[in-house]
């Protein structure tokens, strides 16, 4: 009986939780703002007391979820309609290297160590601070970086090239089930799917794991290959 409780209290915690955040709004967990956080410990820490503890009532637990993400949810709102209030409880973005240069006072505000700034721009592929016009942290902590012009890719629209838009690519076939409204939009039919694959040297539609077109006619193709121990074929 204990557990059979426990197993119904998971389930209805669950089915609320997931119907809360599909009515709130969804973000990675990285993107969340503080408040936004600190409500999902505290739900967190709820929730875990209501099932490790099955004398605790229920109900009240329930209360408890719907009343945190109703705060959660008010406090969002505000912040959209409030700025001045959004600067006070939230880690807006913040410049730490300006002009190339450190912002110091900055760093010290947000107790960023300059070892994090190095990591975070390596990650990004930048081992020479040369390259550096800005480096702003963003509000989930994460790093934007702008290079300096000098450092930055040549792209088409500086060498004044026109480009093709590249589209979507279509699956067509999934595991080797053929996807025919796919192959109708690309206004294609099987035998020319099947044309495609002679040439990859495939016969039939279920040797395909995975293929797809794009628009402009763009084809991929994978078989479905049998299961292998990496270090059969790589040494690393």
């Amino acid at each position: 009986m204990l557990y059979l409780i426990i197993t119904l209290r998971i389930i209805s915690v669950m089915a609320l939780f997931l119907f809360l955040i599909l009515k709130t709004g969804r973000r990675k967990i990285a993107e969340l703002p503080i408040y936004d956080f600190i409500s999902v410990i505290v739900i967190a820490s709820v929730i875990g007391a209501d099932i490790a503890e099955p004398n605790i009532p229920h109900l009240p637990v329930l209360f408890a979820v719907v009343l945190i993400v109703a705060l959660q949810y008010l406090v969002s709102s505000l912040l959209i309609n409030n700025k001045k209030i959004a600067r006070k409880i939230t880690f807006g973005p913040t410049v730490i290297i300006q002009n190339g240069q450190f912002v110091k006072s900055n760093m010290k505000r947000l107790k960023y160590p300059i070892e994090n700034v190095l990591m975070a721009l390596r990650e990004k592929d930048i081992f020479d601070l040369n390259e550096v016009e800005y480096a702003i942290v963003e509000g989930s902590g994460s790093i934007s970086v702008l290079k300096k012009p000098q450092f930055l890719p040549l792209t088409p629209s500086d060498m004044k090239l026109k480009t093709n838009a590249k589209g979507l690519s279509l699956p067509l076939i999934i595991d080797g089930q053929v996807q025919d409204s796919n192959l109708q939009q690309l206004k294609r039919d099987r035998s020319w799917l099947a044309s495609q694959l002679d040439q990859a040297g495939i016969h039939d539609f279920s040797e395909v794991f995975y293929a797809d077109c794009t628009m402009e006619g763009r084809f991929f193709v994978s078989k479905i290959l049998q299961a292998k121990d990496f270090n059969d074929d790589f040494t690393l």
